[in-house]
């Protein structure tokens, strides 16, 4: 599909999901030889990066855990601000190497609090890696360790991102048209 309409706003396709596969191909490379023999847990920040961390780990071929917390800082096109976590960890990841899986980082936000509470656990090293980076909207310092793709500051859904909770299931990655 070129365009889709999602409530009461039209996307325009932007990113193919071929594309997105072979983004995630090259993370995956460079995670499997950075990790290896680290023993990592992966920590998916639902609900935005579960497709992301779906094919991400099925090209994983060093040996690793997979977690999930729950967090959320968006309403419509726009961040709150304030992010609330809505389901913690369980997992004790005192002396672990420690990957977050983020579907975007855009504000920077999101990733600087996660980064923070899960620091506050004791891990041997916290490394973040993205799917999509938005480098003109990122108010943060953060560091990313493996992102996927550089993308515009503009608003998208698809392949697990959303608009209003919309969108997530859509394979390839759409553009809002304004």
């Amino acid at each position: 599909m070129k365009r889709v309409k999602l409530l009461d706003r039209e996307f325009d396709l932007s990113i193919p999901e071929e594309v997105i596969l072979s983004a995630i191909d090259k993370v995956a490379e460079q995670m499997n030889k950075e990790l290896m023999d680290k023993d990592p847990l992966m920590i998916c920040v639902l609900n935005g990066s579960f497709m992301f961390a779906s094919d991400l780990m099925k090209r994983m071929n060093t040996p690793c855990e997979i977690s999930f917390v729950k967090l959320s800082s968006y309403s419509g096109t726009s961040t709150t601000g304030n992010v609330k976590e809505l389901i913690g960890l369980n997992e004790n990841i005192k002396d672990r190497t420690v990957v977050l899986l983020e579907d975007i980082v855009d504000t920077g936000i999101t990733i600087t609090n996660t980064i923070k509470q899960v620091e506050a656990l004791g891990p041997k090293e916290v490394k973040v890696a993205t799917m999509l980076f938005k480098p003109d909207a990122c108010k943060c310092k953060v560091n990313l360790d493996y992102v996927g793709m550089e993308i515009p500051n503009e608003f998208i859904v698809g392949y697990g991102l959303d608009y209003n909770g919309y969108g997530r299931n859509l394979k390839n990655i759409y553009t809002v048209v304004e």
